[in-house]
């Protein structure tokens, strides 16, 4: 089973003005044959999402007659932008919108779903959308529209920036790339305004930033992030967020978001595994945007050397939005408009200096969560989530039905290159259920094909194991498909484990279900609105990869050893002296210092070939 329209990497869409020229030149077709006496532009299906679509379609007509000086592209957009100012400018409360802060304001908006009262809480989106998609045609209105509708366009801009700063509760959905979409759209539309409102909607526009976004960041494994829904970062929305900053420096040239976005850029590429794969958020786990994201990804790229281009895109929306047909649709238009515009290029190779929350070589990456435990293992071709037992999700030794990996104290990290090799060790104090205190010292390494994880701590009573992951999915190097197995060897025990029960509650890898549907299914809300990592923190048991100790480990300690990625000979050997634990494989010898670090509590390793 394939995950749905993960594909390849953004970067592997060509970007050249050529390739852009013929995405335009067929969004023109498509545009003149749906084209609507009326003057209408939105496709035939749409419902949701639909009061800026048009508007949106009319903006790529004049980027592509503003590129190539079609002849019958003027008209279709002095009719289509008609069609608009007439049909889809509402300025009358939409009946249950609840986040109003002025009633019968007179003030225009757009409508996310048009009957009045269907579905008025996506009415504030909507509108920051048409804003966009209005000042995008201003930018584009020289030699395209007369006085008139272009005076009448900028008076329906400035009064969509109106309705969303001052008759309604700014940013009611609490969702960043909302939110910077908003103040985007006030620096994009102060310089049309004569100069002392146009002073006023950028300083308003800045000050949103800083108090309303900026101010409310949210904190997640180091960086601070513009929340979105609610949490820290989502698959889908975070890129799109990336590329609004990205936007916003280009237009205003204020460093703030040049910074805001460098922090958010590393954060992907922390989190990115280096097929491009990722998975977690609080509106959609696996869904990932498509053009949508290409402008920030490929802006930041450069900024911070590193290959973000890997980001699998959504390929049913790879050049711009659409139904379900693959027919055009005009939602998100100003972020193709603005990405063909852009001159940036794309930075192609990974990032060389070693990051806290990430291991990366070649084909092996490891993504690492707040507490230092992987979110995400990439070897071999196979993607590993952290499995789940008794409600607990992690990496790391089980003993009782209990997991040591959740930190009480400070972790420690220690990166460490060498030969070819990168490594990570990881010392983590934990509190089992009596309360006594342990040391779990993880160290990963890899070659960039193979990965390999030691576990030490001090020795338990009782007989525990390796929790080691649940295999997920796997890249077939055109897609990402479901998988219920992974190539992992061990120097104890090993076993692929699956629940015993069949409810929502217990994950089966084996299952035709997706971890995101399984996520929404335990969550407190229906689908879409639902928060699927909050879902998925209630599951109860996974399929899990389990190891057991190795055999002849040095007295006092439990010492775990698994291999991921392709077969082969693995007969790790250990020892312990003074120096600490000795780790000897057919790779490499590290020595993992003590558990209490160095004169300033630092981890201790030394790795050779």
């Amino acid at each position: 089973m394939y995950l749905p329209y993960q594909r390849g990497p953004l970067h592997d869409l060509p970007d050249t003005p050529e390739a852009y020229d013929a995405v335009l030149a067929d969004v023109t077709e498509q545009a003149l044959a749906r084209l609507t006496p009326e003057g209408c532009l939105e496709h035939p299906d749409a419902r949701l999402d639909v009061g800026d679509t048009s508007l949106g379609v009319t903006s790529l007509l004049a980027l592509a007659w503003q590129r190539g000086k079609d002849p019958r592209l003027p008209e279709a957009v002095r009719r289509s932008l008609a069609f608009h100012l007439r049909e889809r400018v509402y300025t009358e409360d939409n009946p249950g919108y609840p986040n109003l802060r002025i009633r019968d304001s007179g003030l225009p908006y757009a409508r996310y779903v048009l009957e009045a009262g269907v579905h008025p809480v996506g009415d504030w989106p909507s509108t920051v959308w048409a804003l966009l998609q209005a000042v995008d045609l201003l930018d584009m209105a020289d030699g395209l529209l007369d006085g008139e509708q272009r005076a009448e366009l900028g008076v329906l801009a400035h009064g969509y920036w109106r309705w969303l700063t001052e008759a309604t509760f700014f940013n009611p959905q609490d969702a960043g790339n909302q939110a910077i979409g908003c103040v985007v759209g006030g620096l994009m539309l102060a310089p049309h305004l004569p100069p002392e409102e146009g002073d006023s909607v950028r300083a308003r526009a800045l000050a949103l930033y800083a108090d309303e976004i900026r101010a409310r960041r949210a904190r997640d494994r180091g960086a601070l992030l513009p929340p979105e829904h609610g949490g820290a970062y989502d698959n889908n929305y975070g890129p799109i967020s990336l590329s609004f900053l990205a936007q916003a420096h280009r237009v205003s040239g204020e460093e703030v978001f040049a910074e805001d976005g460098d922090a958010l850029a590393r954060y992907i590429d922390a989190r990115l595994t280096g097929g491009g794969f990722d998975l977690g958020g609080p509106r959609y786990s696996e869904q990932h945007s498509g053009f949508e994201s290409v402008l920030g990804l490929r802006c930041f790229s450069g900024r911070i050397g590193s290959d973000l281009g890997r980001y699998r895109g959504d390929t049913r929306w790879a050049r711009h939005a659409a139904r379900a047909d693959g027919g055009l649709d005009g939602h998100f238009a100003w972020m193709l408009v603005w990405q063909i515009q852009d001159t940036s290029r794309w930075h192609r190779t990974p990032s060389r200096p070693p990051t806290r929350h990430q291991l990366r070589s070649a084909t092996v990456s490891v993504a690492f969560d707040d507490r230092m435990t992987p979110s995400l293992v990439e070897a071999g071709g196979t993607y590993l989530l952290p499995a789940a037992v008794n409600r607990q999700h992690g990496f790391g030794p089980v003993l009782d039905g209990f997991l040591y990996c959740r930190p009480t104290g400070r972790v420690r990290v220690r990166d460490l290159n060498t030969a070819g090799l990168s490594a990570k060790l990881v010392t983590t104090p934990v509190v089992g259920r009596d309360q006594v205190l342990w040391h779990v010292r993880s160290l990963y390494v890899t070659d960039g094909t193979w990965l390999w994880l030691t576990v030490a701590l001090e020795r338990l009573g009782g007989a525990p194991y390796l929790l080691a992951g649940l295999p997920y999915a796997e890249d077939d190097g055109d897609r990402v498909r479901r998988t219920a197995r992974a190539e992992v060897v061990s120097a104890g025990g090993l076993r692929l484990t699956h629940p015993a029960v069949e409810d929502a509650e217990h994950f089966d890898a084996r299952a035709e279900i997706t971890q995101e549907q399984a996520a929404f299914a335990l969550a407190a809300d229906p689908r879409v609105f639902g928060n699927p990592d909050e879902g998925w923190r209630h599951l109860v048991s996974s399929t899990a990869v389990e190891a057991d100790p190795v055999p002849e480990a040095p007295d006092g300690l439990h010492v775990f050893a698994v291999r991921y990625g392709p077969g082969g000979p693995f007969a790790p050997a250990f020892d312990e002296s003074e120096g600490g634990l000795t780790v000897c494989t057919e790779a490499f010898t590290a020595v993992i210092g003590e558990a209490s670090g160095d004169r300033y509590g630092e981890p201790e390793l030394t790795l050779s070939v």
